[in-house]
């Protein structure tokens, strides 16, 4: 996701920052309430996270000035006052959901994905795409730059979970259990076999890897 943090406390920014691009997601920032409505309504962005209290121009009226003005992207306010009535003041103006500071970075991740998930609503997704790698859901294909790429069903499933989770950091639990059903470690090199056979098909012979290791952490694919 692309999310713009509009925030005039430098350090709280970049922490906000750091913790949603260690999760995959891509991160532009604003000091002010006057320049985060700017690049709010000129920007592609996924997801607004807005402080209240900002100089310039308040996060309630940068919330009501971009609704007014037609912006549909999710908001999230952030904010060091989180009584039940700065909450509901903060819904009413249209924001879509509210998280008083402070706050845990996991929760912060979770809200923001839960965000993107209401957006994209009940449509279902029938093609993926990251960087030049595509997969029709329907057709049951897979390609990059044009070539096509033979994957086995099981291939196909696990590549299908990376691309719906693109950016975002896979571990191997979360493989076990949404690719191979499994609640359980089965102790064996299954899913290391299986990534490499994986990254043998999409990665190699192609100038950009897109399936990447983190470390102690499980797998990202990323362009």
């Amino acid at each position: 996701m692309q999310v713009l943090v509009i925030e005039d406390d430098k350090d709280m920014a970049a922490f906000i920052s750091k913790v949603l691009s260690e999760v995959g997601h891509s991160v532009d920032t604003a000091s002010d309430g006057e320049m985060g409505l700017r690049l709010a309504r000129e920007g592609q962005f996924d997801a607004l996270i807005v402080d209240r209290m900002l100089p310039e121009k308040d996060g309630l009226t940068l919330v009501q000035e971009f609704r007014d003005g037609g912006g549909t992207v999710p908001v999230l306010f952030l904010s060091a006052l989180g009584e039940v009535d700065h909450r509901v003041e903060g819904l009413k103006v249209g924001a879509d959901d509210y998280l008083a500071k402070p706050f845990a970075p996991s929760e912060l991740a979770a809200r923001l994905d839960a965000l993107a998930r209401r957006q994209m609503g009940d449509t279902p997704v029938t093609h993926l795409r990251v960087g030049d790698l595509e997969m029709d859901l329907l057709g049951r294909k897979v390609t990059r730059a044009g070539q096509k790429i033979d994957l086995q069903p099981r291939e196909f499933r696990l590549l299908e979970y990376l691309m719906r989770h693109a950016g975002q950091v896979v571990t191997r639990t979360m493989l076990l259990e949404k690719v191979w059903d499994y609640h359980f470690d089965p102790q064996t090199n299954v899913i290391d076999v299986h990534i490499s056979r994986l990254r043998g098909k999409i990665d190699k012979g192609f100038d950009e890897a897109l399936l990447h290791t983190v470390r102690g952490a499980g797998y990202r694919l990323q362009a």
